[in-house]
């Protein structure tokens, strides 16, 4: 995506198992909405890459890269559906959402060191590309000018909540990091993982953008549990939908390679219900692939967590999360950016069809 334009079916990674016409239609789904916010869009595109200055120009490109490897920027997106709900009309919005994809791709650079990943949006991760150490360290360096940046903001309600999101996104990761191989793992336990390393950010995104309208309008106030419950149900959402997506799709449709949970040890949400609703025989496949960390045997997996309804399940509980995320527009008030919001949480469910 260039950073002055909005994001075109053209250049947008695959997000979902339809044939090509049907992504391209579930992206042009999107067109009305970063219309909507197209001048707020734009503006943020430009303040990102004027805030990646450095004097070490190692940190310039790997950050440039990065941040303009593609993708949909949803999470600056509720940002900016969020204030507009709210009626907000200051500027401040525009750096709070230049904030969240700093913090957002700095844990990308971070994740993909951790995972030995390879592979993000179809193109070579910073890692495989520079190598691990100088990936850390321009994470690192997002991390320090996002907190530059909330200074500049002025709000310490917002800083707060965005100081705790951070530590608990690093928690979730070690969280995750801890659970790999672990046969153990609880549904419960995994829920609240994919809560601190996912959907907290998108949650951060919808409360700090609310914080910041009550902050001008005290009318707004009222909305900013709404929106952060809101935030929260659809980033759960989200990676609920890629859970499944990893058991559904090839390389070319994730943007990464299928099947990498599987071999990073990871047991997502199919796997963890496959362990307790499989066959015995079938439970014993997956102890296997997950304590050698091979995807070698994905094909026989994938007919696994089909045949047990663990695809089903996951679907499911990624479809009641949606319906709570809708039900918190609901309570805002009705209009184009409400409508918006909408259209987004119905886009991130159609990714299982």
């Amino acid at each position: 995506m260039a950073n002055s334009q909005l994001p075109s079916a053209a250049s947008e990674p695959a997000a979902s198992a339809p044939p090509i016409s049907a992504k391209a239609a579930a992206i042009d789904e999107l067109r009305p909405v970063y219309a909507l916010v197209e001048a707020d869009f734009r503006a943020v595109n430009e303040l990102i890459p004027s805030k990646l200055t450095s004097d070490v120009a190692l940190v310039e490109e790997i950050g440039r890269y990065i941040v303009e490897s593609g993708g949909k920027r949803l999470r600056p997106l509720m940002v900016l559906l969020t204030t507009g709900a709210l009626g907000y009309t200051g500027r401040q919005h525009l750096q709070l959402a230049a904030i969240i994809e700093f913090l957002h791709t700095a844990t990308l650079l971070h994740d993909d060191v951790v995972d030995h990943s390879g592979m993000r949006r179809g193109k070579l991760t910073a890692n495989e590309k520079w190598g691990n150490a100088p990936s850390v360290l321009v994470g690192d360096f997002l991390y320090s000018r996002a907190f530059q940046l909330m200074v500049e903001v002025g709000s310490m309600e917002v800083m707060g909540v965005l100081s705790e999101a951070t530590n608990t996104i690093a928690e979730g990761e070690v969280m995750q990091l801890a659970n790999v191989g672990n046969l153990q793992i609880s549904e419960a336990q995994y829920r609240e993982v994919i809560r601190c390393k996912t959907a907290l950010l998108f949650e951060a995104a919808t409360h700090t953008g609310a914080l910041l309208s009550a902050a001008h309008d005290p009318a707004a106030g009222a909305q900013v549990e709404t929106m952060r419950l809101f935030g929260l149900h659809f980033g759960l959402t989200y990676q609920l939908v890629d859970d499944w997506l990893d058991y559904t799709s090839d390389t070319a449709t994730m943007g990464k390679n299928a099947g990498d949970d599987l071999a990073e040890g990871k047991l997502t949400l199919p796997l963890i219900y496959a362990l307790e609703h499989a066959d015995q025989a079938d439970r014993q496949i997956i102890r296997e692939a997950i304590a050698q960390q091979s995807a070698g045997n994905l094909e026989q997996i994938l007919a696994i967590v089909q045949r047990c309804g663990a695809l089903e399940y996951t679907h499911q509980a990624a479809v009641t999360e949606s319906e709570k995320a809708l039900s918190c527009i609901d309570a805002l008030p009705a209009g184009a950016y409400a409508d918006a919001l909408r259209t987004v949480t119905h886009y991130s469910t159609a990714r299982l069809f």
